[in-house]
């Protein structure tokens, strides 16, 4: 007991650390972070059902956040970036990864287009120390081949992750809180965009400026949703007013619940070092056809001639739940892959999972086993989403 909780209080804490405590909130480790798994007054279940039928809201201030400013700014997103970035109007997100050279996935991350020379780059919190050791290494090997051609690059990179909190507002009835609890007029952003504005808060005494927010509108739920990114004093006034206007306060449990429903990756389970784009189905975010970015030459490799196991998804049929590294099997009982993530749905009252398996067992309809401890359950490859998104396109 005393080493566990020496470790523990080796965890960071968000700005809303307290918040959560005082809602009674259960409180796991999680990406160096102590973070709420779920509620006292909700649990996993009622919190996904309020996102999928009203509205959540999601403490989310443990993801990473890095800058990149300056006229050679597009250049360097470019180059580590897999998604194309050129020419994208002010205003546009992209997703994609950061691969390394033989094509693993350093992180799956969120590219906003801030300014004509300004981009925001939104990180998994368990990578952030990986992820700005390796952008600091890629912005040196960048700097480095300009000087070699005899010029220089103009951009700087900020790691901002301990400035920035972030919210997100999740469910068909989003937009409408975050205008009328919120103040904040958000009806005509389009999805997968984003804009600024400055808080109407008083800045502290710390500030010489007003606050910059950051408002998206994208959704790790699969419904219509809102990011808000702002210093941690905003954070905690909108996290205040939605409680007090009867949001639903939600956790990690049901936030990786929602997001597998709709085959959305989490970064350890479907992505990861040994797990490229490419493997995990995710090749419509990787652009071959924009000039050279870490990783391409492998990422084109293995478009060209395939990858030995493929990520599916798996519907069993029994109630049983297969978890993350169950084995996989074939009908004659030998091991051809290992579950990434499964549940029994909440929204769709099935048992599923997505899994890396060998090439040759990923058509669909091929049928499975799932080992589920000393039980065989049988199952059929099918898609990854579960159930449909709802976002407002």
């Amino acid at each position: 007991m005393a080493i566990k909780q020496e470790l523990e209080k080796k965890d960071k804490v968000t700005c809303l650390h307290d918040k959560h405590l005082s809602l009674g909130a259960t409180m796991v480790s999680f990406g160096g972070f102590d973070m709420p798994l779920l509620y006292q007054n909700g649990g996993i279940a009622q919190e996904h059902m309020a996102v999928r039928e009203h509205v959540g809201l999601f403490d989310v201030s443990h993801m990473g956040e890095v800058t990149v400013k300056g006229k050679d700014a597009e250049r360097y997103v470019q180059h580590i970036f897999t998604n194309d970035v050129a020419g994208a109007p002010v205003g546009k997100i992209f997703y994609g990864m950061m691969c390394y050279e033989d094509g693993g996935t350093v992180d799956d991350l969120l590219v906003y287009k801030i300014g004509e020379e300004d981009f925001f780059l939104v990180i998994n919190a368990a990578n952030i120390d990986k992820d700005w050791a390796w952008m600091q290494q890629q912005a040196e090997s960048l700097q480095a081949e300009a000087k070699a051609a005899g010029t220089a690059l103009d951009f700087d990179l900020q790691n901002r992750s301990d400035y920035y909190g972030q919210i997100a507002v999740q469910g068909p009835e989003a937009e409408h809180v975050v205008e009328t609890v919120l103040g904040i007029p958000c009806a005509e952003m389009a999805f997968y965009t984003c804009k600024t504005f400055e808080s109407n808060l008083t800045p502290p005494s710390t500030l010489l400026t007003p606050q910059e927010i950051i408002i998206s509108r994208t959704g790790y739920t699969g419904e219509d949703g809102f990011e808000i990114y702002a210093a941690h004093d905003y954070i905690r006034d909108c996290w205040d007013k939605l409680i007090g206007a009867g949001v639903q306060a939600c956790g990690l449990g049901c936030r990786d619940t929602l997001r597998f429903e709709v085959g959305l990756p989490l970064y350890g389970d479907e992505l990861s070092e040994s797990i490229s784009p490419i493997m995990a189905g995710l090749g419509m975010f990787v652009k071959l056809d924009k000039p050279a970015f870490v990783g391409k030459e492998a990422l084109a490799r293995q478009k060209a001639e395939g990858t030995a196991r493929r990520l599916v998804g798996i519907e069993l049929m029994d109630r049983a739940i297969p978890r993350h590294g169950y084995a996989v099997l074939n009908m004659s009982g030998e091991t051809i892959g290992e579950v990434t993530t499964g549940y029994h749905t909440l929204s769709t009252d099935k048992s599923v999972c997505m899994a890396l398996v060998d090439s040759q067992y990923a058509k669909l309809d091929t049928p499975v086993q799932i080992q589920i401890r000393k039980k065989v359950f049988p199952g059929k490859v099918v898609k990854k989403q579960f159930y449909n998104k709802n976002y407002k396109k």
